[in-house]
């Protein structure tokens, strides 16, 4: 019986993660670690909470953040947002954060160029090793 018991704790405590998963609308929200949403506008905030312990066990503080932040970004993805911040450190399972639309950043406008018709000059080998472009 002991021996069942202590093979069904671990199983029981990693069974808190299943229920977290990243909405497809949240796949495309940001998380602004540097904390640079200057050129943003804010939406709101959001305050989501997970499980920090389970019983007298703590859980992982890095398994936490990372519940917190797919939590936070799953909210944002509802408020229309595209980028999110910490407001603050984690605390009891808790953590504030700011929901922004910041546009498309780090898009690059697509330019109407033309292909080269010239192919390009090819490698000499050197030491009996000729390197190839995987793409043009």
């Amino acid at each position: 019986m002991r021996k069942i018991l202590v093979l069904l704790v671990p199983l029981a405590l990693s069974a808190c993660t299943w229920g977290i998963k990243l909405d497809d609308a949240a796949k495309n929200v940001r998380t602004a670690w540097n904390g640079d949403v200057s050129s943003c506008q804010e939406l709101g905030k959001v305050t989501v909470q997970v499980m920090n312990r389970v019983g007298p066990v703590d859980r992982n503080d890095l398994t936490v953040r990372d519940e917190l932040e797919v939590l936070a970004r799953n909210e944002a993805a509802k408020m229309h947002a595209d980028t999110i911040k910490p407001l603050g450190e984690p605390s009891e399972g808790s953590q504030p954060w700011g929901a922004y639309t910041c546009g498309a950043r780090g898009a690059t406008p697509a330019r109407n160029v033309a292909p080269s018709t010239t192919p390009a000059p090819a490698a000499a080998p050197q030491g009996g090793f000729e390197t190839v472009p995987l793409k043009n």
